[in-house]
């Protein structure tokens, strides 16, 4: 192998250098293996990231949402004194609440490039425990669609109210019918600029070409429900298809959430979107402001455990394909949780607009 040019092994989207390594005679460098060399990077990704050279040595910025300060520097800063240790770097971290870039510098190029992977893999794990900030919806708020909800409430309570579980606390608030394609967690204004951007980009490269510029017709009919059990039931959703029958609903919803998924924005929860418009939850018992936009996929373990079911086998039997209307979906909107805006639905960070 051309020392030169080393292999190049991509692991998990990253590129690593397969290093030769020779046996040392001295037996003082052993415990230098790791710190040989500026340009020695052998089990770090050496392409992931850009290592300037300064006059005192290296360092690298890493963009950083001030919400996860915390978990670089740990209790009482004993996080950040171990990677300074293990690496042979300094951690410049800015101030709680200040937005910035951390600073990781050093005398050796490899001792950099140590400490910000252990910087990404800390905040890729701790970033999957925040809950969700934003989600990607269609709303389906519109008012025929809110009466003809506001009927199969109406008539659900009149005539299964007797059943185990059914009440009026399980159903959604009309104002706030939607489709979730996917949920983000977004931690300052910058990557909720950047979610905006990816939605743009989306638009131009295959929403336009899908929708042809104009809205999409779709129906909502039929109700179905989450588990296994109908007797068991924690939510309850209606089914929403195209009017012409075309799939340019499903293939708009896979394509934003692979795009997304991709820039680093998304988590996978699915092969592929599962439409469908919550009309009865379980969760919103307790949380009827924050537990609309919840997919069933991103509800954690503990909320099951503390959730009542119903027995929803009547209503499947009366409402199986009870019509909620027709509507025109003409945007996708990046919506904020826990948020409203003038007409009762989510607030809204960003939208792709169809036509």
């Amino acid at each position: 192998m051309d020392v030169l040019r080393p292999t190049l092994v991509r692991i998990g989207g990253r590129v690593y250098r397969k290093n030769i390594i020779h046996e040392r005679v001295q037996q003082q460098q052993e415990e230098e293996d790791f710190y040989t060399g500026p340009n020695d990077c052998a089990d770090e990704p050496c392409d992931a990231f850009v290592v300037e050279e300064t006059e005192k040595g290296f360092q690298c910025r890493v963009e950083v949402p001030s919400p996860l300060y915390k978990y670089i520097i740990g209790k009482k800063g004993e996080t950040k004194k171990r990677l300074e240790t293990e690496t042979r770097t300094s951690i410049s971290i800015p101030k709680p609440g200040v937005e910035g870039e951390i600073v990781i510098t050093g005398q050796q190029r490899g001792s950099v490039i140590s400490a910000r992977t252990r910087i990404d893999v800390l905040l890729d794990s701790f970033r999957k425990k925040q809950p969700f900030t934003h989600f990607l919806s269609f709303a389906l708020n519109q008012p025929v669609i809110q009466e003809k909800f506001l009927q199969f409430k109406e008539e659900v309570l009149e005539k299964c109210s007797q059943d185990h579980g059914v009440s009026s606390s399980l159903f959604q608030n009309p104002a706030k019918l939607h489709l979730t394609l996917g949920t983000l967690v977004l931690l300052n204004e910058q990557e909720i600029q950047r979610a905006c951007d990816l939605l743009q980009q989306c638009k131009e490269d295959f929403v336009d070409q899908i929708t042809g510029g104009k809205p999409l017709s779709v129906e909502v009919t039929g109700v179905e429900y989450m588990n296994d059990d109908p007797a068991m039931m924690d939510v309850l959703y209606a089914k929403v298809h195209m009017k012409d029958g075309s799939d340019k609903l499903q293939m708009i919803a896979d394509q934003l959430v692979e795009r997304f998924v991709a820039s680093g924005l998304m988590l996978r929860e699915w092969d592929r979107v599962k439409l469908h418009a919550t009309v009865m939850n379980t969760l919103f018992r307790k949380d009827p402001s924050g537990a609309e936009e919840r997919s069933s996929a991103v509800t954690g373990k503990s909320s099951f455990k503390e959730r009542e079911s119903f027995n929803g086998r009547n209503i499947l039997k009366l409402f199986e394909n009870f019509s909620f209307g027709e509507a025109q979906l003409d945007a996708v909107l990046l919506s904020q949780r826990y948020s409203s805006d003038a007409s009762g639905y989510y607030g809204t960070a960003g939208r792709l607009l169809l036509h």
